[in-house]
């Protein structure tokens, strides 16, 4: 894998910029309810060094009913900036899972306009793994101005993502597992319906990722956006369940050197609430 600090780094480049000043490192562990995990109780039991606690839950837009909306620009200039991370910092934002949750933040950082941020291949059970250092510390933090400057073509709403469905001017790819995405299963989120955005596509979101939890290469991407029939010269948006596992599909494209490529935000846990919004299953 080639190390690029706008988008994914191994954990060998971690190890070896681990003391740089201007690094900081955040866990953007969160997990679905179903998974039983509490993902702030692991990360005050063990995690880098240094790293902060980045919660997609609190920081998000909480005057949406849709969970963990991108925040309002100030919400997250001042949560970051407790945190100590701001203008100048290269950021790398790892999860428990490899690869799940931190593509979100990756690409919620870039919707603020911060591209000096990557994710960490593989997460921290491949830094576990592999014998690094952890702790449980808490971090030192040191107040750091933060300029944000939102990128609103990064983002979709329901009204542009259902004229995209009709218009066909951008292809949609679901990042859901494919029994949600053909309505086989019910939802894990109540009261919503099955199926798919009419005329989407669906990739899976672990037909990216190796069996470590680390993203495939540039050859193996290629071959799964190939196998669904992604058409590279039209411009991309992505879904998912709630917005999380679908920036993973952003982060990929991004990799191929894609940048045409925007998230619905509402995702699924919105289209699916809506009795006037088609559903196609199958």
């Amino acid at each position: 894998m080639q190390d690029d600090p706008k988008t994914l780094v191994s954990t060998d480049w971690l190890r070896k910029h681990l003391s740089d000043p201007d690094l900081r490192i955040l866990d953007a562990s969160w997990y679905m309810p179903d998974m039983n995990r509490d993902a702030r109780a692991e990360y005050d039991a063990a995690h880098i060094p240094g790293a902060r606690f980045f919660d997609i839950d609190d920081i998000s837009d909480q005057r949406s009913d849709l969970p963990h909306m991108a925040p309002p620009v100030e919400k997250f200039m001042s949560r970051l900036r407790a945190m100590g991370v701001g203008d100048g910092h290269q950021v790398v934002i790892y999860d428990g899972m490899g690869l799940f949750s931190a593509a979100r933040v990756w690409w919620l950082f870039r919707l603020m306009g911060k591209t000096d941020v990557a994710v960490l291949d593989g997460g921290f059970p491949k830094w576990q793994a592999e014998g690094h250092p952890i702790e449980d510390l808490p971090p030192v933090i040191k107040d750091r101005h933060m300029t944000v400057q939102r990128q609103a073509h990064l983002v979709k709403d329901v009204t542009q993502v259902a004229a995209a469905s009709k218009l066909g001017d951008y292809t949609i790819v679901d990042a859901r597992a494919a029994d949600r995405f053909r309505g086989a299963v019910p939802e894990p989120r109540p009261n919503l319906r099955a199926g798919h955005i009419p005329n989407s596509l669906n990739l899976p979101f672990g037909d990216l990722l190796n069996d470590d939890g680390t993203m495939k290469d540039a050859e193996g991407l290629r071959a799964a956006f190939d196998a669904i029939g992604l058409d590279f010269a039209k411009p991309a948006i992505t879904t998912c369940g709630s917005g999380v596992t679908a920036a993973i599909l952003n982060l990929a494209m991004e990799r191929l050197g894609k940048t045409d490529h925007t998230l619905y935000d509402g995702s699924w846990a919105e289209w699916g609430m809506y009795g006037d919004l088609k559903v196609a299953t199958g």
